[in-house]
């Protein structure tokens, strides 16, 4: 998918983008290619699926969000486990009225992170070289992707969120739900699974959610 192709579909969903957001969106081909010609943060054969594998997919959550009341000015954003900042920068460069933190405890991953953050000027972004457990905060909402089992992400941060979490998974999944319950008291009404082929009819997102799992 090209820079157009990937334009086209977010502004159809998201019409009110302005010019300085889709010009950042622009912008992160080269940066990215860039970065991981020095740091290897994404395959390097799925290079060429920038837009559609990793920045269309971290907005799946901007858009379950839209479709669910949306996310209140001013909420603080903890997206654990950054890599090189997805799903937090697409979502950050849409939501400028939104706080983020982007934590990953690998140091050369979140310098790619905060790399690509400071070229685009992001000034609602802080990129943090840590474990969740050592942040000591709490945050309104906190956003994954697929770092870990449900059940070996939710004890991490504990305590760590007021709102909810956005976490993007793929496969069948029903296996770790079940599992934290089981081991993490995980109330299984508080979830709710969204397949992202809902807004995306491509067979690479026929098995990719977002899990939505109310607030403590």
């Amino acid at each position: 998918m090209n820079y157009k192709e990937f334009e086209s579909i977010l502004t159809r969903e998201f019409p009110g983008c302005t010019e300085e957001t889709l010009q950042r969106f622009q912008k992160l081909d080269a940066l990215y290619r860039d970065w991981n010609s020095r740091i290897n943060v994404i395959s390097r054969k799925d290079m060429d699926g920038l837009y559609s594998h990793h920045v269309l997919h971290s907005l799946a959550i901007a858009v379950y969000m839209k479709r669910n009341g949306g996310f209140p000015a001013g909420s603080s954003v903890l997206d654990l486990g950054t890599g090189g900042g997805f799903p937090g920068i697409p979502l950050a460069i849409l939501h400028p009225e939104l706080d983020f933190t982007l934590c990953d405890s690998i140091g050369k991953k979140i310098k790619v992170a905060s790399g690509v953050s400071e070229a685009l000027g992001l000034g609602n972004v802080e990129c943090v070289n840590a474990r969740a457990e050592s942040l000591g905060r709490k945050f309104d909402w906190v956003v994954s992707r697929a770092v870990t089992s449900l059940d070996n992400f939710l004890p991490w941060v504990k305590g760590s969120y007021n709102r909810g979490i956005l976490y993007l998974k793929g496969g069948d999944i029903s296996a770790e739900i079940d599992s934290a319950v089981a081991k993490c008291g995980l109330r299984r009404d508080s979830v709710e699974l969204w397949n992202i082929s809902e807004w995306l009819d491509d067979e690479w997102f026929s098995e990719k959610y977002v899990v939505g799992i109310s607030g403590q």
